[in-house]
């Protein structure tokens, strides 16, 4: 009993841990965020993407600390606005980034997209504009899978490198501590199913 106990325990840790991995993959996981190198997968890129939705604020948070250690030249934000009354998402990112001391001439941003994506199809029009070739996307960690599938199928040759929010309001390392952790870990895996059958948003 005591056997068949400790293997049930070792079946539900794996799975939590593989769910989350899966869900977070980080291409900076190993890098100094600190001093990005010159060349490699620890080297600058030309600009950082990062998307609206769940922590904002986080999202927002986790691009300026890059941006300010010299990870890229400029912030993408993006996202249409959540009261259509208000000022879009991508333009409260932006005011973040200034408040935070990020320059105006170092931001852009794309006020159209609701989805995952159309987040991708709109920002991959700023990256032809301004002849960007490479990128580092930014969204919460249960958000960083289906968003890089996104992204990567949009890009096509452009650079793609994903780096998520390491904790935010809505997820942690402790996510499955809680039925909301459960339910955003279940819905993304099914968006992420949808995406492979060609039906994700």
């Amino acid at each position: 009993m005591i056997v068949r106990l400790i293997a049930l325990i070792a079946v539900v840790g794996l799975v939590i841990f593989g769910i989350g991995w899966y869900l977070s993959p980080d291409d900076l996981e190993g890098c100094d965020i600190e001093n990005p190198t010159i060349g490699g997968q620890c080297s600058q890129a030309d600009a950082i993407v990062v998307i609206s939705g769940g922590d904002t604020a986080a999202r927002t948070s986790e691009a300026i600390r890059l941006y300010q250690n010299g990870w890229a030249e400029y912030i993408i934000f993006s996202g249409a606005a959540a009261d259509k009354e208000g000022p879009s998402n991508a333009e409260v990112m932006r005011q973040q980034a200034i408040n935070s001391g990020v320059p105006t001439s170092a931001t852009l941003i794309e006020e159209r997209s609701e989805t995952t994506r159309q987040n991708a199809e709109q920002v991959l029009g700023k990256l032809e504009r301004r002849e960007i070739g490479s990128v580092i996307l930014v969204t919460s960690g249960y958000h960083m899978r289906r968003a890089g599938l996104e992204f990567s199928r949009q890009l096509g040759d452009t650079g793609l490198r994903r780096h998520p929010v390491s904790s935010d309001q809505q997820w942690s390392s402790a996510w499955w501590l809680t039925p909301w952790g459960w339910w955003t870990a279940t819905s993304e895996l099914l968006k992420i199913g949808l995406f492979y059958l060609g039906g994700s948003r």
